[in-house]
């Protein structure tokens, strides 16, 4: 990609989490004019008073350019959108958006997971409830904290529309803030949603002292898994192969600084999975979107043994113990199987 390439001026954040609160920093850290769209008042009070979000990214300063208000009306007027809600929240926050947002408007999923019940991924759900938006996908390895403390971190941006991926970058590039561009948006989407059920299974095997090893194998084979859905569902493998899938599986399972894998650890440990919800603000994607990732899979008749396990340790039909035995003695067979 080459020329001048003029910068979107404004940016909208949807989604004051910790996530939705890093992106904006990074687009405020571009010296663009940036607000963030928060829920809830006392988010949007922190980020506009003492320039913190006491919720959901604490103890972080942030650029004095951003900004924070709770009226997506004011938010839907920005020239490039990127929207960071919970996945299972993205179809109420869109149509919260729909009544303001401009006719034809570049916007950019930034959230990773399979909506439940209609098993839609995000673009599904942003072409069904505004297809008039042209969409982009941003999906990578990166903490929020660590992209909010302006440290290294790689993405990919995901978009059909080249002119479209080069504005987007040229509006939110950093050289600490690296995107890579992909024409290929199930791809860029799935690999997120699937490293979040993945990190969970890797959290219990910390949390069980099941060894290196077992992490290891557990992302491999998790790996395997994300590509054999990803095939099914039209997904590119060089994509799934980047730093959307494989990056993000390696970042993710390989810290408890992840909400998934820290998730993991404690049922790993023994801990009740209401006990451990009940202590946190933020979502875990993993356990909300790994029912759908198993209806996807079976819709598709794509074997996930990695993926059911948390699914059904989630749901409370099996145990920890169970699950990790059921996953241990299966059949012997060819790894590309």
């Amino acid at each position: 990609m080459s020329g001048v390439i003029e910068p979107y001026k404004s940016v909208a954040v949807l989604g004051a989490g910790a996530w939705g609160t890093a992106l904006a920093q990074v687009a405020a850290m571009a010296d663009r004019n940036v607000v963030l769209w928060a829920l809830e008042p006392e988010v949007a009070a922190g980020v506009n008073g003492t320039h913190e979000n006491p919720l959901y990214l604490p103890d972080i300063k942030l650029d004095r350019r951003l900004r924070a208000t709770n009226a997506i009306e004011e938010a839907a007027q920005a020239d490039l959108i990127l929207a960071a809600p919970p996945a299972q929240h993205m179809r109420s926050v869109l149509r919260s958006l729909k009544p303001h947002v401009k006719a034809g408007a570049p916007l950019v999923l930034c959230s990773k997971g399979v909506e439940r019940g209609s098993l839609a991924l995000m673009t599904d759900v942003l072409a069904e409830e505004l297809p008039s938006l042209a969409p982009a996908v941003l999906s990578g390895p990166g903490f929020a904290k660590d992209v909010a403390r302006g440290l290294p971190t790689a993405t990919t941006i995901a978009s059909p529309d080249e002119a479209l991926l080069q504005r987007i970058v040229e509006t939110i590039g950093l050289p600490t803030f690296r995107p890579y561009f992909a024409d290929d948006l199930i791809g860029a989407e799935i690999g997120g949603a699937i490293k979040n059920v993945i990190a969970i299974a890797c959290g219990i095997a910390e949390g069980r002292k099941l060894g290196d090893g077992a992490r290891a194998a557990l992302i491999t084979r998790g790996f395997a898994e994300m590509m054999r859905l990803g095939a099914a569902l039209g997904a590119k493998p060089e994509t799934i192969s980047g730093l959307c899938g494989l990056g993000d599986l390696v970042l993710t399972c390989a810290s408890l600084t992840s909400r998934n894998t820290s998730l993991g650890a404690a049922l790993g440990a023994g801990r009740k999975l209401s006990e451990i919800m009940g202590e946190r603000r933020t979502v875990a994607e993993g356990a909300e979107s790994a029912p759908a990732v198993m209806a996807l899979a079976e819709r598709h008749e794509v074997e996930m043994p990695i993926c059911a396990a948390v699914d059904d340790i989630i749901a409370g039909r099996t145990s920890v113990d169970e699950a990790i035995a059921a996953l241990l003695s299966r059949p012997f067979k060819a790894e590309n199987e």
